[in-house]
């Protein structure tokens, strides 16, 4: 069930109001053909069957419903309807724009009894004021040790100035640990926008170092991420019993490659 917008029609002086209507059937506004949402412009065969502009030169103008050789004219009736729909954000109570920045982010800190769900910046907010003793300051471009351990699956970054949340998790394999760094925001920003550099000093002979783009995930992973990861094999392992340090460094852009 949908429910749009439609605003009055221009000769309608007497309200302003825009109207609500609900669609029992969202379907309705999309192509028959490709099951998209139409746009304009929308065609129609002589029989009434709808068509998007890029159905209609697809099927080269022969309706694939009623088979109508007639091809296809403009409908400007749907086209009026189309045009004055308006479907609510559904992450509308955390803010939202055009590209869903706004979508909402789960509090990470591994405590059972937070269920925090909020925008990124209010997140922000409630790690600096709920989690302040859970989560470890950084400064972007500088690089601080992790203590990881059997024991140790999850720790929590925040930067001190901007607030951006960072966490690393380390998933135990029979092949060997499975570090990966996740920046907790909307995944609309895209790729690139921080990066992140890893050195592991198994002994003065042994050295793994390894540098790549932060992803942006709106929750903490819980299987084994595809990405955005260092592995660490078992055997090298073995000779730490499972217990090292990892030198981390955090920065925006693509400062970790030059780096590494």
């Amino acid at each position: 069930m949908a429910e749009q917008q439609i605003p009055p029609a221009e000769n309608q002086s007497s309200s302003t109001t825009p109207v609500s209507l609900t669609l029992l059937d969202p379907d309705v506004l999309e192509c028959p053909i490709c099951c998209e949402p139409l746009k304009i412009p929308i065609f129609q065969c002589e029989n009434g069957h709808l068509a998007c502009s890029q159905c209609c030169e697809k099927v080269k103008k022969i309706c694939p419903s009623c088979k109508s050789p007639n091809g296809y004219s403009r409908c400007r009736a749907m086209e009026r309807v189309i045009e004055a729909c308006r479907v609510s954000c559904p992450n509308a109570k955390y803010g939202h724009e055009k590209q869903c920045l706004f979508a909402p982010c789960f509090c990470p800190v591994p405590l059972n009894d937070c269920n925090y769900v909020g925008s990124d910046k209010n997140l922000r907010n409630h790690i600096r004021a709920k989690h302040k003793d859970h989560v470890i300051p950084i400064v972007f471009d500088t690089p601080l040790t992790l203590v990881m351990g059997s024991s140790e699956k999850i720790a929590c970054f925040q930067e001190k100035k901007d607030g951006e949340l960072f966490v690393v998790q380390a998933f135990c394999k029979s092949y060997g640990l499975v570090v990966s760094v996740n920046c907790i925001a909307p995944s609309a920003h895209g790729l690139g926008r921080f990066s992140c550099c890893m050195d592991v000093i198994i002994d003065p002979s042994i050295k793994l170092k390894q540098a790549f783009t932060v992803r942006e995930i709106q929750k903490k992973i819980h299987e084994e991420p595809k990405d955005s990861f260092m592995l660490i094999p078992s055997h090298m392992l073995m000779l730490t019993d499972w217990s090292f340090g990892i030198d981390i460094c955090f920065s925006r852009g693509m400062d970790s490659f030059i780096r590494a």
